[in-house]
C-alpha cells in the first residue's frame, strides 16, 4: 500500500530506483513531494525534472550517473515512460535505449534518486524492460484507494498536518466528502488550519466545517426516503436545491441508487461480502459499505420506490409548472 512505503520515505529511506504507476493524480504527486521532502538539503527547484516524450532515456541515465553538485543527492524525476505499455515504439518521438536502461537498473547510481512515472492505467508485464525496472525499483501503484485504505490514508495526511483522526471520524470525514482524494486533501488542510494545526478531529468539527459534496447527499436523502423519513429527506432536498441541484436530475439520481440498493441486497442474499460485491458493480466499497451498515428496506419497498420514482420524473418531465414544488410533495408523501 502506498501509505506504507510514505512511511518508509519518511523514516528516511530513500531508495535509488522508484517506479510510479496509475493515474490516480493526486498520489502521483504526493509520493513525489515527500521523496524531495527526504532528501537532505532538497528543494522543488532542485529537482532533474525529464519528459521522456521530448528526451531520451539514456540521457535521464547520464545525469544520474554524473556526481552531483551543490548537493549531496540528486533527485531525478522521469515522466511519461510510455515505453512501459503496450504501445507501437515506431510512433514514439524518442529513440529510447531500453537495453542501457536494463542494464542500469541492476548497478544504479549511488548518489541519486531516480523516480520513472508511468500514469497509466496499464503497463505492458510481457515486455523484458517492465519487467527489469519491475524487479529492481520500489513500485508506487497510484490506484484509487480501497475502503480501509482511504481510512489509513486520511488518519495519515492528518497526522502530517499535526492532526489526529482516529477510524469512527476518518470514516465520517469520507461519509461527508466522498472518497475522492483531492477533495479529501482540501477538507483536511481546512480542519488542520481550523484547529490550528494541532489537536484531536471530531466528528461536530467535521460536520461545522467540512462541505458535503452532492453525491453523498443524494446518498443520504435515498436513504431517507426509502425508510419514509419524511421530514429529514425535505431537509436534505432543501441542502441540494439551494445548491444548485436541479428535480429531475435528482429524481433520476435517487432512482439509480434505489437500483443501486436492489442490486446490493440481492448479491448480500446470494451470501456476496463487500469486496466482492464492490467488484461485481463496479463501484467503490465504501459506497457499498455504507449500504451494508444500514439496514435496506425489503425488496418489495425498493421496488415500490423506484415504481414511484418511475412516476415522478414523468411527471416533472412531461407537465409543466414548478418542479421543485412538485418533487417536495413527492418526497412528504413518502412510500
Amino acid at each position: 500500500m502506498v501509505t506504507k512505503i510514505w512511511s518508509q520515505i519518511e523514516k528516511g529511506d530513500v531508495q535509488p530506483v522508484y517506479l510510479l504507476t496509475g493515474t490516480e493524480q493526486h498520489l502521483l504527486d504526493e509520493t513525489i513531494k515527500r521523496l524531495i521532502k527526504a532528501v537532505p538539503g532538497m528543494t522543488s527547484s532542485d529537482v532533474n525534472r525529464f519528459d521522456l516524450e521530448e528526451i531520451p532515456v539514456q540521457a535521464v541515465l547520464e545525469v544520474a550517473d554524473e556526481f552531483p553538485f551543490l548537493v549531496d543527492h540528486k533527485l531525478i524525476i522521469a515522466k511519461n515512460c510510455s515505453f512501459l505499455k503496450a504501445t507501437d515504439h515506431s510512433k514514439e518521438k524518442q529513440n529510447h535505449q531500453l537495453e542501457l536502461l536494463e542494464k542500469w537498473l541492476e548497478n544504479p547510481s549511488p548518489t541519486a534518486t531516480v523516480v520513472f512515472v508511468a500514469p497509466y492505467e496499464k503497463l505492458d508485464a510481457r515486455k523484458k524492460i517492465t519487467k527489469k525496472i519491475k524487479k529492481h525499483a520500489i513500485v508506487v501503484e497510484a490506484v484509487a484507494l480501497q475502503g480501509q485504505d482511504v481510512s489509513t490514508w486520511i488518519m495519515q495526511q492528518g497526522k502530517d498536518k499535526g492532526i489526529e483522526f482516529d477510524k469512527r471520524t476518518a470514516e465520517f470525514l469520507m461519509e461527508m466528502s466522498g472518497t475522492d482524494l483531492l477533495t479529501l486533501s482540501t477538507e483536511i488542510d481546512k480542519l488542520a488550519g481550523f484547529l490550528a494545526f494541532k489537536g484531536t478531529v471530531d466528528s461536530n468539527t467535521i460536520e461545522q466545517l467540512v462541505t458535503r459534496t452532492p453525491e453523498m447527499d443524494v446518498f443520504r436523502l435515498t436513504d431517507l426516503f426509502v425508510n419514509n423519513k419524511r421530514a429529514e429527506s425535505i431537509v436534505v432536498y432543501h441542502d441540494l436545491i439551494r445548491n444548485g441541484e436541479e428535480p429531475i436530475m435528482l429524481a433520476s439520481l435517487v432512482a439509480s441508487q434505489v437500483r443501486l440498493m436492489i442490486h446490493v441486497s440481492n448479491l448480500r442474499k446470494k451470501g456476496y461480502q463487500q469486496q466482492q460485491i464492490a467488484t461485481t458493480l463496479r463501484i467503490h466499497p465504501y459506497r457499498v459499505k455504507l449500504m451494508m451498515q444500514r439496514k435496506l428496506p425489503s425488496l418489495e419497498v425498493l421496488l415500490k420506490a423506484l415504481d414511484n420514482l418511475a412516476t415522478i420524473d414523468l411527471q416533472l418531465k412531461t407537465t409543466s409548472g414548478n418542479r421543485k414544488r412538485k418533487l417536495e410533495l413527492f418526497l412528504m408523501n413518502g412510500l
